[in-house]
This record gives structure tokens, sequence and C-alpha cells, in this order.
């Protein structure tokens, strides 16, 4: 049972950095019907940006400058890969140009930082602390706590302010919203904007537990994404929920079996889920009248 929970405790850390990457791409699906695959590359570079400030600024202090980095990136991204392909109706082009961008990010990066993994200074102790038992690093506890954070924030924005209720709006109808006086095109920048600060903010909240690089951003942006589809593309709670079952999912395989295995329970439950619910556990099913 101490094993069970101690994989339990770490199995929800990796699974609430899916579930704030997929928070990225429930932001922009929701109000464009499109998706930034270069999520990962964001991921990446705000980790990257930080581990640049870091010595300069602190931990605590450059994270608001890596939220305005990623808010940045994310309207570079939706300005020339998104719109262009939104604005001649182009149903797959804006998906080649988000791909695009992303390995353009990830060249740079190279260039810039080169193709080494670099450790990233951790803000808080290395040494585990014992919690009802179980031992954690007191920086899985920060990611845990920092993704829940985040995307409280992220709800709370929507809720309460003038532009968080135009996003709201735009998700539910973009035509209406467009009826309404609400200027979406600026809405949807808005959601990338924020998707891509997200994805920022979550890779300076792993880098600390994990080497830093050019490359660290692509197999978590896969699997976000896995879970963004699990459980629904339009649900916030449902990329929680998602993310939790597959990294609890991986670290019970990599333990029981083998880590050689550890990536497939999330393959399978995305298929068993794309086979049996196509919107995801958490996803409403749209009937359209034509």
């Amino acid at each position: 049972m101490h094993i069970f929970l101690q994989l339990m405790a770490s199995g929800v850390a990796v699974g609430m950095i899916y579930a704030a990457i997929a928070f990225g791409y429930q932001l922009t699906f929701a109000t464009s019907k499109t998706l930034n695959f270069g999520q990962g590359e964001a991921l990446m570079l705000g980790a990257l940006f930080g581990l640049t400030l870091v010595p300069f600024t602190g931990y605590w202090l450059m994270l608001p400058l890596v939220l305005v980095f990623g808010f940045a990136l994310g309207a570079v991204v939706e300005r020339l890969g998104v719109r262009p392909a939104v604005k001649i109706k182009s149903e797959y082009g804006w998906i080649m140009a988000t791909i695009a961008l992303g390995i353009i990010f990830k060249n740079v990066a190279e260039n810039i930082w080169g193709r080494d993994d670099l450790k990233f200074p951790s803000p808080l102790p290395e040494t585990a602390i014992t919690l009802g038992g179980v031992r954690v690093l007191p920086m899985e506890l920060m990611i845990v706590g920092g993704a829940l954070l985040m995307m409280l924030a992220v709800e709370v924005f929507n809720r309460r302010s003038i532009w968080g209720k135009a996003v709201v709006a735009t998700s539910n109808d973009i035509d209406a919203a467009g009826l309404m006086g609400i200027n979406t095109q600026k809405v949807i920048t808005l959601s990338y904007s924020i998707s891509a600060m997200t994805a920022a903010f979550a890779g300076v909240l792993v880098a600390p537990v994990t080497l830093t690089g050019a490359t660290m951003g692509s197999v978590l942006a896969l699997k976000a994404f896995a879970v963004a589809i699990i459980g629904g593309l339009e649900s916030g709670l449902g990329v929680i929920v998602g993310g939790l079952i597959l990294g609890v999912a991986e670290t019970m395989t990599g333990f029981y079996i083998s880590t050689g295995y550890k990536d497939v329970p999330g393959l399978i439950l995305l298929l068993a889920v794309l086979a049996v619910r196509p919107v995801g556990l958490f996803g409403k099913a749209v009937i359209k009248k034509v």
C-alpha cells in the first residue's frame, strides 16, 4: 500500500503537467476550433527563457516575465500560423502552419541554447518530505498547486472580466458573438496568447524536476494532446481528470510492468475513448442540422 500511494503521488504530479498543457489546447479549440500543434515548443521556450533569466532575477521574479513571454509568443503563433488559414477557410492549413512554427522554434532554441539538456535550478529544497507516509519532492507539490492555480486563474478571468466573458461568448457561438459586437478575431488571438502562456508556465514548473532542452516539450505536448482528447476538448474539468488518469496509469505501468511500456496505457485509453466516445469523457456531442 505504501508503494501504491507513492506511485499515486508521483502520477498526480505528472498528470497535472499534462493537464496544464492540455488546458491550452482546450482554450484555443473552444474559441476557434483550431489547435496549436507547437504547444510543446511554447513549453520548451518558456523553460529555456526562464533558465536564461533565473541567474539575474531568481525563480520567483522570473515567473511573471515568462508569462509575458508566453503571452506574446501565442499572439505571434496565431497571427502567423492560424489567422491566414482561417481567413481563407482552409480546414487544415493551420495544422501544418503551427507544426512548421513549432519546428522553427525548436531550431531557433537549438542554435541559441544548444542541443544538450541543461539543469534548471530548483527554487525549493530538493530533499523529499514525508506526508502521510508518502515521500514527495517539494517541487512536485508546487507542480500540482501551480497547475491548479493557473487553471483557476483562467477560469476566474473568464467569469469576471469583460474579455473573459467575450471568450466564453465566442466559445459558445462565434457567429452570435460577432453579431453582438464582440471582436472575435481579437478573442481568438487572446485565447492563443493565454494558451501559450499556460504552456510556458508549465515549462518552468516542470523544468526543475527534469532536464531542460530543445526537445523537452515534444513528448509532453503529444501526451497532453491525448489527455485533451480523452477528457474532451471543450471541457476544463475533462483535461484535469484525463491528465490524472494518464499520469497515474503511466507511473503504475512503469513500476508494476516495465518502464518500456509506460507510454502504452495512454495510447490504449485514447483508442478506447475514440472508439466508444469520440467527444471525450466529458465532451458534449453536438447535433448539426443540415
